[in-house]
């Protein structure tokens, strides 16, 4: 049986990686990461622009200012690391289908069998798939290292290396440890006063003791601990769960109060958010926007969109449409992106058929009438049981495939089409004297604004009158209906109108063209 071959991919200096993806431009400054207020804030990580002035790790602001006094602070940002690990887990499982996560910028992947698809031309395969990764890593902006071996420790080891990727051949995991300090095992306390009393200092030294005697005198947790510095894993890799949901957020370092900065800082994570949908193949369904609001409040929208898209300046619209319609009433102080995954709609090219609607720009179509719309006015119509022609309900709009052959259009016939009035613009009938149901109109007057009448004019002596035709509906209900349409023809055009019996009122329906 081959042996298990494990990568171990990592981003040094994780915190700060992850604020330079979310803030690249920050790459060309002399940037400090610090934890705590004030002047007793203490830097944790320093890029090198930064490292090259003499700051470092555990200083106080001050004292790293003293040092370079255009040092850039920004503090530590959960959403950006949080965001930043997923990305990371994201680009391992573009390898391999078994990834573990262990936070803090250190991910493992199962790599049996897989090295078979790699170097092809004449690269030793893992070689290759390291470098693979790593570029695939550098192409999501993470400056990662790598590491193969065929325990998790020896990979971890092996991928703090600055020449990445370093590769430990099977078998040779327990070599590669020996000369490491025991600390690197991190033996819990107990154990590690004790292993000091018996003059054990390196791995090598732990490892040439005698399992059963480890057994005996260390317990279950000795004997864990051996077994990693012999080069095998305690426990196997244990592959994680795909996330339900892509986060993108940013704690900012000032509260904003307006819009439009709110706007720009949300439109880089927007991106950022899209396009790793986009290398996983989904798209977003709904979006939900999270603002953590000054000083200790929190709001929580969900944008549902009609089609999954990743569209980022539809996404922005609606998230400004969102804003703009219910203002946050806070300084928002940070944020964070949810998109909900969903496979994108597929459209099937035809060779000799017309062209399909594109699933991308439809998507986008839709989510912006929604927005300036509403979702309840979008959709396709569908027919409602009973006699009212103003009824209808609405559907997702969903067009059918286009046919496989294009074909051509068909004669016209010469029929006449009726452009439906919503609503029915309501008119004064003068109608000629006789029996009550058999009246039919002789002059109409359009009761609507003078605006409307400039859009569309109703009035004018009726040529021809025909009709009436009846309709009843629902008279044992609360809302019964009893009308009488008649076509008319007027100077204007020739239109469908219809007198409501219950209250003597008449109203134009449509427009025949």
């Amino acid at each position: 049986m081959p042996a298990v071959r494990i990568v171990c991919l990592t981003l040094p200096l994780f915190p700060l990686a992850a604020r330079l993806r979310s803030e690249p431009e920050l790459a060309r400054e002399a940037l400090a990461l610090v934890e705590g207020n004030g002047n007793a804030a203490r830097v944790v990580a320093a890029n090198r622009l930064a490292r090259g002035a003499g700051v470092k790790p555990g200083q106080t602001l001050p004292q790293a200012r003293a040092l370079c006094p255009k040092l850039v602070a920004r503090p530590c940002d959960d959403e950006c690391e949080r965001a930043a690990q997923e990305v990371l887990l994201e680009v391992a499982e573009r390898f391999s289908p078994r990834v573990e996560d262990c936070g803090g910028g250190i991910a493992y992947l199962d790599i049996q069998g897989i090295e078979r698809h790699f170097g092809k031309d004449g690269t030793p395969p893992e070689l290759d798939l390291g470098r693979s990764l790593l570029t695939a890593a550098e192409a999501a902006a993470l400056p990662a290292r790598a590491g193969i071996a065929s325990s998790k420790l020896a990979a971890r080891i092996a991928a703090g290396s600055p020449a990445s990727p370093v590769i430990v051949d099977a078998g040779q995991e327990a070599a590669f440890l020996a000369d490491l300090p025991l600390s690197r095992l991190a033996p819990e306390a107990d154990l590690a006063a004790t292993l000091e009393r018996w003059g054990v200092r390196t791995v090598g030294d732990f490892a040439k003791l005698p399992q059963a005697r480890v057994a005996s005198r260390l317990g279950q947790r000795g004997l864990e601990l051996h077994a990693t510095a012999l080069g095998i894993d305690p426990q196997p890799l244990i592959p994680r769960e795909p996330p339900p949901v892509f986060h993108e957020g940013l704690n900012l370092e000032w509260p904003l109060v307006s819009l439009e900065p709110f706007l720009f800082m949300g439109r880089a994570a927007l991106e950022r958010l899209c396009g790793r949908l986009e290398a996983c193949g989904l798209a977003c369904s709904r979006l939900e926007v999270v603002l953590r609001l000054e000083p200790d409040g929190h709001q929580t929208r969900s944008i549902s969109l009609p089609a999954p898209t990743c569209d980022v300046k539809t996404l922005l619209t609606l998230v400004r449409l969102n804003l703009e319609e219910t203002p946050p009433g806070a300084p928002v102080a940070g944020f964070t992106f949810l998109g909900h995954p969903d496979r994108p709609r597929e459209a099937q090219l035809s060779l000799y058929g017309p062209a399909a609607l594109s699933p991308d720009k439809l998507a986008t179509t839709l989510a912006r009438l929604f927005a300036l719309l509403g979702a309840d006015r979008v959709g396709s119509p569908r027919p409602v049981d009973g006699h009212r022609p103003e009824r209808f309900s609405l559907a997702p709009f969903a067009p059918p495939p286009p046919p496989e052959i294009r074909r051509e259009p068909r004669p016209g016939r010469g029929l006449l089409a009726v452009r439906v009035l919503r609503p029915a613009v309501a008119l004064e009938v003068i109608t000629k004297e006789g029996e009550e149901p058999d009246r039919p109109p002789v002059e109409i007057h359009s009761l609507a604004s003078e605006d409307e009448k400039k859009r569309l004019r109703i009035e004018g002596q009726v040529k021809v009158a025909s009709g009436p035709w009846g309709l009843e509906e629902g008279w044992w209900t609360e809302d019964p209906a009893g009308r009488d349409y008649w076509d008319v023809e007027l100077t204007g055009g020739i239109y469908r109108i219809f007198h409501e019996r219950q209250t003597g009122e008449w109203f134009a329906d449509g427009v025949y063209d």
